[in-house]
């Protein structure tokens, strides 16, 4: 008891301290020996493990957190006013009576729709027309009511459509609770089972929910089980578990709807089985696993289609007729085959033809092909956009809805008559304030990296722009799982640009925006690569005058987190400002830890550091073991204290240690949510108050009014 009493007082004087101090000084953190040790015996001492609580409890570590929050507020103090003025902007460009663009399915149109000040959207529907009386399916800001934290992950209309089943999450953690709601009483079922993954599904007969139950430590989508209404969630009965930790797991139906299926997928490998959703029973595999083997197959107008990488590193699309035995990838033939310069994103299934997503050159855009084989892609007239599927529920249709972005024009919904060609504007997100999207221009550059490889750049800035060197420029980049950083519009950025700087992505090797290589050649052993790319794009942008050298700041969050890391050990001359929000940067130690959430299924991006050949690398660049006394630009990192993906210790460790070691005037900031997870805050409005106290921040460490 005195170790919890003297780390309240702790924490109490730290915050009086920093309260009445002229000069902030940022909370000591206490350094406790602890050992280690990895399965080959390599041995590393880690001051700061301490800081890890799983329970989220320790007093001694809470104390630490509040009193960095109690620091990070003194330190914030001269820019709140400008967080100020940055949050009224962005909201202020929000339609705060806005509403999705309805879409169609059994009979229902299904939108969601906000109310003027209200955080929150309702999920609602009509039957039959949108003049027809409006059924609310959730109103979140009553369900949200008292609590910090709250999302609905996932929820499914029952056959019937008399039922909703949802998962909702009121911490932050992404362990959710399934509940079931009668549509046509308002009664909510008494039904309630925890701890599972956002991913429902309903069978035919309206009374059984399959979902999938997460491992209560790792948080691992582990078992797939069935729940019959009315019967205790003790009594679920198991359909299916996955042995193997390095795979995660979802369900779905096919576009058929005559099928449910069990998909699992690692880093390197898949597999999928199904059962028919009349009567669910046995699941029959459509491939067995095998290493370096991925696909996946949905099922309509009786044949299947499936995207695979078998002989295809950028994919290619197969068919197998549906009265075939499933089992044997022998008898699958080439629909779509396989390019060195196309990327195969994903695929939607239509009666009369097949939408298809592809990247070439770094962007994403959309192919139709008709059942004669004709095929013609979706126009755009920008040099650097986002195109994708929207919500195309009825497959029954000679209509494709898509959406449409880029770094200048707002989200925007369209559908083309495949047959016609006829297009129509749906819904273009409205962005008040005056903002005109010809008052802005974005560009596609190409960045030479160090080893020859030409990076792709997209670049946004406030026409009547000068590329002089003078402005400040804000790089980001996220470079991992093969997750591409598509350009998209963004009404925070406004903000940014409006004030003369310049916003920039680099499409650096880890993602996908170049096709399997461009992950396969920036993960793993050729990880660097995702930082030496994100440098060298610095480089350039300041060489060819779109920067300033003393005026450039950059962002990454997660495995983005790690990036920022990187790139501060690595080139901290060319940056002023470096924002690390949710930060994987203790790479080493964590992956050699089993028990945190996500690392099994890790091993095929990282390495496993059981292996010493993997050890070795990723401890040469890990962040957190990187950290060596010299000069580090100013470092703004952010946190959730229930962040299930990136733990709220590795951060904390990150910013002792870097505190412990840097040398020069610049100041480490750290706030930490303390109700939230990775995602940051919910709510519409509330989660922009972080983006708003982190760019007031930036401006005014880069000089700009």
């Amino acid at each position: 008891m005195k170790s919890v009493r003297n780390a309240v007082l702790l924490a109490l004087f730290t915050w009086s301290t920093l309260v009445s101090a002229e000069s902030p000084k940022p909370p000591v953190i206490a350094k406790k020996a602890h050992a280690v040790t990895a399965p080959h015996g390599a041995v590393r001492n880690d001051d700061y493990y301490w800081l890890r609580d799983d329970t989220r409890k320790n007093p001694e570590m809470l104390a630490v957190l509040n009193a960095e929050n109690a620091y990070a507020d003194a330190m914030l103090a001269s820019s709140k006013p400008t967080a100020g003025k940055l949050y009224a902007e962005i909201t202020g460009r929000i339609k705060q009576d806005d509403s999705s663009v309805p879409f169609l399915r059994k009979g229902y149109w299904y939108y969601t729709r906000f109310e003027t000040g209200k955080d929150y959207a309702i999920i609602a529907r009509r039957k039959g027309s949108m003049e027809a009386p409006e059924e609310i399916l959730f109103d979140q800001n009553v369900m949200a009511e008292g609590k910090g934290y709250f999302a609905i992950g996932d929820y499914e209309i029952s056959p019937d459509n008399r039922l909703v089943a949802w998962a909702e999450d009121a911490v932050g953690r992404r362990q959710y609770t399934l509940r079931v709601k009668d549509l046509v009483t308002g009664a909510v079922f008494a039904d309630v089972v925890q701890n599972v993954e956002p991913n429902i599904i309903w069978a035919d007969d309206n009374r059984t929910l399959f979902y999938i139950e997460k491992d209560p430590v790792t948080l691992l989508s582990k078992r797939v089980k069935t729940h019959v209404l009315g019967s205790a969630a003790k009594e679920d009965a198991l359909v299916y578990e996955e042995a193997d930790d390095s795979f995660y797991m979802g369900i779905s139906r096919t576009r058929s709807d005559a099928y449910i299926c069990i998909g699992v997928q690692s880093t390197v490998s898949s597999e999928q089985r199904c059962t028919p959703a009349a009567k669910p029973g046995k699941f029959t595999v459509i491939a067995p696993r095998m290493r370096d083997f991925e696909y996946s197959a949905d099922h309509l107008d009786g044949r299947w289609v499936i995207r695979t990488n078998w002989d295809a590193p950028n994919f290619r699309l197969m068919t197998l007729d549906g009265a075939a035995a499933l089992g044997d990838r022998g008898v699958w033939k080439e629909l779509v085959g396989h390019r060195s310069d196309v990327f195969i994103e994903g695929f939607e299934l239509f009666k009369d033809f097949l939408a298809i997503e592809e990247r070439s050159n770094a962007l994403l855009r959309i192919r139709t092909m008709a059942a004669d084989g004709k095929s013609e892609f979706v126009a755009s007239d920008e040099p650097a956009y986002t195109m994708g599927l929207n919500v195309n529920a009825e497959p029954g249709t000679d209509w494709l809805r898509y959406a449409y972005t880029s770094l200048t024009t707002p989200n925007t919904v369209y559908e083309v008559n495949v047959k016609t060609g006829e297009r129509r504007l749906l819904k273009r997100d409205p962005v008040l304030g005056g903002y005109t999207p010809e008052d802005y221009v974005t560009e596609r550059l190409w960045a030479t990296a160090r080893d020859g490889t030409r990076i792709p750049v997209s670049v946004v800035y406030k026409k009547g722009f000068k590329k002089d060197g003078k402005a400040a420029l804000l790089q980001y980049a996220y470079g991992s799982y093969g997750a591409s950083t598509d350009p998209r519009f963004s009404i925070i950025n406004v903000s940014l640009l409006d004030r003369g700087m310049v916003y920039a992505i680099a499409h650096i090797r880890g993602g996908q925006e170049m096709g399997r290589a461009w992950y396969d050649n920036g993960k793993l052993l050729n990880k660097k690569n995702t930082f030496t790319d994100f440098i060298d794009v610095t480089r350039f942008l300041v060489k060819e005058g779109y920067a300033a050298k003393d005026r450039v700041a950059a962002y990454g969050g997660s495995a983005g987190g790690l990036l920022m890391g990187a790139i501060a050990n690595m080139a901290p001359q060319d940056y002023t400002l470096i924002i690390s929000q949710v930060p994987f940067v203790d790479v080493v130690t964590t992956m050699l830890d089993e028990s945190i959430p996500l690392t099994t299924n890790e091993y095929d991006e990282w390495g496993n550091p059981a292996d010493r050949n993997y050890y070795d690398y990723m401890l040469s660049y890990s962040p957190y073991d990187n950290l060596e006394r010299k000069a580090y630009p100013t470092v703004f990192v952010g946190t959730g204290l229930w962040d299930s993906q990136v733990q709220y210790f590795e951060p904390a460790k990150y910013v002792a240690k870097l505190r412990e070691f840097k040398t020069g005037p610049n100041p480490v900031v750290f706030r930490v949510n303390m109700e939230a997870g990775h995602g940051g805050k919910s709510g519409r409005f509330r989660r922009y108050q972080e983006s708003a106290e982190q760019f007031a921040y930036m401006l005014e460490v880069l000089g700009v009014r």
